[in-house]
């Protein structure tokens, strides 16, 4: 049987399954379910402001196609954190229904109706929210592209940090550009980096020659060798995104530290912790 104090629930982009990702009320809702903490995007504005966004364009999850139709195609770093504030990021979740959440009743009228018009936060909203429910964040920085290469994120998310007062202990920053994380490491070495692999458009994990202490895998492309391979390296091993609950409970027994998932609610729900 496994311990169920040692399971690490971390929603994936707030518990994206009851709410549109991303956003506050997402994160609310991973808190009001159990989650021990959340998982969310940065990205920048052209303006310099840091926001909560895993696309490239604002097409999936926003009303782009109305507001803006003529540049409803263009990436989002061109957009100033004004015209950001005039996206709706919530309706899409309700004509949708990504996880047919809706449809099984989970997801209440009175929750649909308060989604319709929700914007697009800023990091530094969530990180007064986390702070105050004292919830662990990780904080993934998206690469950015070629046109804005310079922009120096990863000293805006480190200013941040210490502006808020996050305890070192409560927060991660995670990157598929590991280049950010060794910059990280570099001025702030006391700061717990997550080196993300995997993924689209990779689909196999490269551990390098594991020098990083922890790694965020993609749950779909690992196997218990990889795992024990890299705890034998002394590595810590988060996976990402584990939804079905008897995956929770066989990656938890394998050594997995922090599950990372659009569900949960399910995790939390995991009392007897057994498979």
């Amino acid at each position: 049987m496994l311990n169920c104090k040692y399971i690490y629930n971390i929603a994936h982009r707030g518990a994206r399954s009851l709410a549109p990702e991303n956003t506050m009320p997402a994160f609310v809702k991973a808190w009001q379910t159990g989650a021990h903490g959340v998982e969310t995007d940065v990205s920048v504005t052209s303006d310099g402001q840091l926001i909560l966004f895993h696309d490239d364009t604002f097409m999936r999850t926003t009303d782009i196609s109305e507001i803006f139709p003529k540049r409803k195609e263009d990436p989002l770093h061109t957009f100033t954190w004004k015209e950001v504030q005039t996206l709706d990021a919530g309706s899409w979740f309700i004509e949708i229904d990504p996880f047919a959440t809706i449809k099984s009743g989970e997801v209440t009228l009175e929750e649909q109706q308060a989604m319709i018009n929700t914007p697009i936060p800023l990091l530094e909203e969530l990180l007064l929210f986390v702070k105050q429910k004292r919830l662990f964040i990780n904080i993934e920085i998206k690469s950015l592209p070629d046109a804005i290469a310079n922009f120096p994120i990863v000293e805006k998310v480190l200013s941040l940090l210490d502006r808020v007062q996050i305890a070192s202990g409560m927060f991660s920053i995670s990157s598929f550009n590991h280049l950010y994380l060794k910059k990280i490491n570099e001025l702030q070495p006391d700061i717990e980096v997550n080196a993300l692999i995997g993924g689209y458009p990779l689909l196999i994990h490269n551990w390098g020659n594991y020098e990083f202490a922890v790694y965020n895998a993609d749950a779909n492309f690992i196997d218990s060798e990889q795992i024990e391979k890299a705890l034998q390296h002394g590595c810590r091993v988060n996976l990402y995104i584990v939804n079905d609950t008897k995956d929770m409970v066989r990656f938890l027994k394998e050594g997995v530290g922090k599950i990372i998932t659009d569900y949960p609610q399910l995790l939390a729900q995991l009392e007897n912790c057994s498979s």
